[in-house]
Parts: structure tokens; sequence; C-alpha cells
């Protein structure tokens, strides 16, 4: 294949590509284009077909009469030979070998135009059919298109608010219920570790010895008095 020949293929496959996505983002564009298309032909199709009913409309008045003059110059010959006018019947005689064959003649071509008008008419009724078709296919297809393109811009919607916006939103909620507890027991760390409390702590402790070294005095010198009273008792 020469570069021509592909050079022509790409820009044939461009404008293909092109066309294609023009026709899907504008579906109804397409549909009309398709119904008045199919309607011209119709009109060209409902001409011949007129022209066809005109040749068998014309066929059957010709053979009608064709056979009715047949009829009339039958009688006449009976007439004419009853009468003995030998020229009389020599005219209707010739003039009988005349109508037989045009009539057998026109009999056939009838046959033929009146199946040829049924066809066309078939063909036509056939073709009306496919535009009411593609008419209701149009209405139905655009109202899909219409829906998938709702339900797109909506699940769009959702996919954008939802799951990007709500995760994040708990995952700051989170961090910070986090960073709250931490700075807690920060503060609670720091208060168990201050100077301050080790020194209250200490001086609780120191009180409580003072406390004890008191009420151990305080006993031993009860017992300390108890033990003389005893012992004057004794002397006495």
């Amino acid at each position: 294949m020469g570069f021509f020949s592909r050079l022509g293929n790409i820009i044939s496959g461009f404008f293909s590509s092109l066309i294609s996505g023009v026709e899907e983002r504008h579906p109804e564009a397409v549909y009309e284009s398709a119904i008045n298309e199919r309607l011209k032909k119709q009109k060209e199709l409902k001409k011949a077909v007129s022209g066809i009913v005109f040749l068998r409309n014309k066929t059957e008045k010709e053979l009608e009469e064709k056979e009715a003059e047949l009829v009339e110059i039958n009688a006449q010959l009976e007439v004419a030979v009853d009468e003995g006018e030998d020229e009389v019947a020599l005219v209707l005689l010739e003039r009988q070998g005349e109508l037989e064959p045009r009539i057998l003649e026109l009999r056939n071509e009838l046959e033929n135009v009146r199946r040829q008008a049924e066809d066309a008419m078939g063909a036509l009724n056939s073709f009306r059919e496919e535009i009411k078709k593609l008419k209701r296919e149009k209405e139905e297809m655009l109202a899909k298109a219409k829906t998938a393109e709702a339900r797109i811009k909506i699940q769009e919607s959702l996919d954008g608010l939802s799951l990007d916006a709500d995760t994040q939103a708990l995952e700051n909620v989170r961090s910070g219920i986090h960073k709250r507890v931490a700075e807690a027991d920060i503060g609670a760390e720091l208060e168990d570790n201050s100077m301050d409390r080790k020194l209250a702590e200490i001086k609780r402790k120191t009180g409580n010895a003072q406390a004890r070294s008191k009420l151990a005095k305080l006993k031993k010198m009860r017992a300390a008095k108890e033990g003389a009273a005893e012992n004057v008792k004794k002397t006495i």
C-alpha cells in the first residue's frame, strides 16, 4: 500500500470517527435525517406506484370496452347473417378478428400489471410501516438516552459528593478526636510528673510521719504513767 493510500485511509478513518462522535452526541438529528430520507423515498415510490395503478386502471377500462364491443359485434353478426347481409357480416367478422386477439392481449397485460400493482402497494405499505416503526424507535431511544444521561449525572454527583467528601469528613473527625485524647493524656502525664505534685506528696508523707511520731510518744507517755501508777499501788 502506497503512502497516499495509507494517508487516505487515515483521513477517512479520522472523519469517520469524527462523524460517529457527532452522531452519538446528536441522536435526535440522526433519527430525523433518517426519517426524512425515508419520507423522500416514500414519495418517489408513491409516484412509481401511482403510475402502475394508472396503467392497471387504463388496461382494465380498455379491456372492458373491448369486451363490451365484442359482445355487441357478436350480436350484430347474428342479425346480419339472419338478414342475409353478407357485406355487413364480413365487416363484423373482420372487426371480430381484430378484437379477440386484442382482448386476449389485454387480459395478459392486466394480469401482469395487477401483480405489479399489488407488489408495489405492498412495498409502499411496508415502507410506511417502516417509517412509523422508525418514529416509534426514535421516541423510545431518545427517552432511554435522556434517562441514561440523567442517571449518569446523578451518579457523577453522588460519586463526587459521597465518597471523597464523606470519607475526608470522617477522617477529619477521627483525627480531631485522637488529638484531643492525646492532649488530655499529655496534660495528665505532665500533672503526674510536675514538681509541685511531687513536693505535695512529700509533704503529705512527712506530715504522716510526724503524726505517727507524736502518736508513738503519746502512747509511750501513757504507758509510763500507767506503769508508775501500778507501782504505787503495789507499794501501798
